[in-house]
């Protein structure tokens, strides 16, 4: 099952996302890898500055979703201010499975 996880960053904590986002990468390639990322990538404020995520992964129910979700070092760093996770339902321009 597909999970929306919409996350909004704390204000003024554009360094932490900075200072984190080496080891974000490892951990976004690491659900790719094991195929439990459908997307993701930052929002971005009036200046073209990151100060969200929106990620789309794969988990077998809710629980599951948090705890990917809780184990993200974005999450680990308290660089959310909320963190938004919905089954979510991938109906249009889904690439074809491989």
């Amino acid at each position: 099952m597909l999970f929306a996880l919409i996350c909004k960053d704390k204000p003024g904590n554009l360094q932490v996302r900075l200072d984190t986002r080496p080891a974000h990468v490892v951990f976004i390639e690491g659900l790719n890898s094991e195929g439990k990322l459908a997307f993701a990538g930052p929002f971005l404020d009036a200046d073209g500055k990151p100060n969200g995520t929106l990620a789309v992964i794969e988990a077998p129910d809710m629980a599951a979703a948090r705890a990917l979700a809780a184990a993200d070092p974005y999450a680990k760093a308290e660089l959310f201010e909320s963190v938004e996770i919905r089954p979510w339902n991938w109906t249009f321009n889904k690439p074809a499975a491989s």
